[in-house]
């Protein structure tokens, strides 16, 4: 599916609710009392008749769907709920591949954002609230998000892998990915404001 024709679909089913497509697609939210994590990016990929796929290559060979979650402050406002997983980090991989070859850069730049609003724990509802095509052509945003890239390459190859932090990065930043603490995967994740950049919110 191309991803123009994806867009469109996906915005027909902004305000519409998730958990009750995920019966419709036969996607399980809760088993017993252990809830599927990516519940909802199945709804959306059963909607538009992809495969499950979560492969280092974008998704559906030209563009790459994610979807995060949003909360609603006490204030009324929307805000993201959390940061959102770009690509794995392989130290090889990234200490011998500049930016414009790198897997970050070819997963941001074919991005298809969808935010959900996170209501609770319970996931008895979410609306889907938006939509967005993402295509890292902002010059000022770009540069930063090759500086972060950069700034992480740096610190494989000049003290190792194993010092890289969550602490690095304005707009991405790579830290631990999986279980946390002894953790030693690394994956390049978009911090809040960067998601909400994205989806212009």
């Amino acid at each position: 599916m191309e991803r123009e024709d994806a867009i469109r679909k996906l915005k027909e089913l902004e305000g519409k609710d998730l958990v009750a497509l995920a019966s419709q697609y036969d996607v399980t939210v809760w088993k017993g009392d252990k809830k599927n994590k990516g519940w909802a990016g199945h709804v959306l990929e059963r909607y538009l008749g992809l495969p499950v796929n979560s492969a280092q290559s974008p998704n559906f060979g030209s563009w790459e769907l994610k979807i995060v979650p949003l909360k609603r402050l006490a204030s009324g406002n929307i805000v993201v709920k959390e940061t959102m997983a770009i690509t794995m980090i392989d130290p090889y991989n990234v200490a011998n591949t500049p930016f414009e070859q790198s897997h970050l850069l070819a997963k941001l730049k074919k991005a298809v954002v969808c935010a959900r609003l996170f209501e609770s724990k319970n996931e008895d509802r979410s609306i889907l609230v938006r939509v967005s095509a993402f295509d890292l052509n902002d010059k000022s945003i770009y540069e930063q998000v090759k500086r972060d890239y950069e700034e992480t390459r740096s610190c494989i190859v000049t003290r190792g892998f194993e010092y890289l932090t969550g602490k690095m990065g304005a707009l991405v930043q790579p830290r631990t990915k999986g279980a946390g603490h002894g953790s030693t995967s690394r994956a390049f994740y978009a911090r809040t404001q960067f998601v909400a950049k994205i989806l212009g919110i």
